[in-house]
């Protein structure tokens, strides 16, 4: 089972759900993954604390132009979805925008001159962790001033076993990241705030996955800080409600300084047990 743990927005509590969810599941005797996309900032590993195993660099394939080939007709850029070539065939000047690439290879496809080939350039990193229980964390890092995690995400979620739980701690927001991130999944934990930003990203992020066609779920997190706005939409939705967070001070403290919330708060395990327990019942029951 692969479960992402998403939100419209950044600093819901993404990875303090992701987080303790792995760790009550492995306590539970679960081989549960933690893959951490958030590739721009990843920080599970604060919480996680495990020592590094393996590291590999994620490699993008971008085009090289062979000037004295190029005809500058323009069918490369014009295949190019992201504007990653500038051409001005008046002034027979092509360049490749390897920011903006995202090595599809369209325009190699496109070519008919031959003029076209491709280089790697490295863009970031896929690491992974092993901690003192036996647990595992892969977490995908892009390098500084790339544009896109979306490569270097798809490497890191190459690493889920069918054959485990896969817990995916997704990218904020709901850009190419976040969809690349909950493609895999075959539930969606959706984690917001009862504020009126908080349910503004929640609808969005709940668009895009219907758009997707996935099952999924809310955990409201600093219950009791806001207004009953997100528990209408909820209801009117009839989207399921997993979990209450509440506006605590001493959960605040707990993660601020690193620390598994479930290993101080006893109610969590439980809690959290019982999230994934009626995950496995939706799943059941739409089958």
């Amino acid at each position: 089972m692969n479960i992402a743990i998403a939100s419209g927005k950044g600093g819901t509590g993404k990875t303090l759900f992701a987080t303790n969810f792995q760790y009550v599941l492995h306590q539970q005797g679960f081989a549960a993954t933690l893959v951490d996309c958030d590739a721009e900032e990843p920080n599970a590993n604060i919480f996680f604390k495990g020592k590094l195993k393996h590291q590999k660099n994620t490699q993008l394939w971008v085009p090289v132009i062979d000037e004295k080939k190029c005809t500058y007709c323009g069918l490369c850029s014009d295949y190019c979805n992201y504007n990653a070539l500038f051409i001005l065939p008046e002034r027979k000047t092509i360049k490749v925008l390897e920011d903006l690439c995202h090595g599809c290879g369209a325009c190699l496809y496109a070519c008919t001159d031959n003029a076209i080939t491709e280089k790697s350039i490295n863009i970031g990193q896929v690491c992974t962790y092993i901690n003192s229980k036996g647990a595992i964390l892969i977490e995908a890092k892009m390098k500084v001033g790339v544009h896109s995690p979306v490569q270097v995400i798809k490497e890191a979620l190459k690493a889920i076993d069918s054959d485990k739980i896969t817990i995916i701690d997704a990218p904020p927001g709901t850009s190419c990241p976040f969809v690349q991130s909950v493609g895999p999944a075959d539930f969606v934990i959706l984690i917001t705030e009862p504020t009126p930003f908080g349910l503004s990203d929640l609808k969005q992020a709940v668009e895009t996955l219907k758009i997707m066609d996935k099952n999924y779920g809310v955990v409201i997190n600093r219950a009791g800080a806001g207004n009953r706005e997100t528990y209408s939409y909820l209801e009117h939705e009839d989207i399921p409600l997993l979990m209450e967070i509440p506006f605590d001070k001493s959960i605040a403290a707990r993660y601020a300084v690193g620390q598994m919330v479930a290993q101080y708060k006893s109610d969590w395990p439980q809690k959290l047990m019982n999230v994934f327990n009626t995950i496995k019942s939706l799943g059941n029951s739409s089958n």
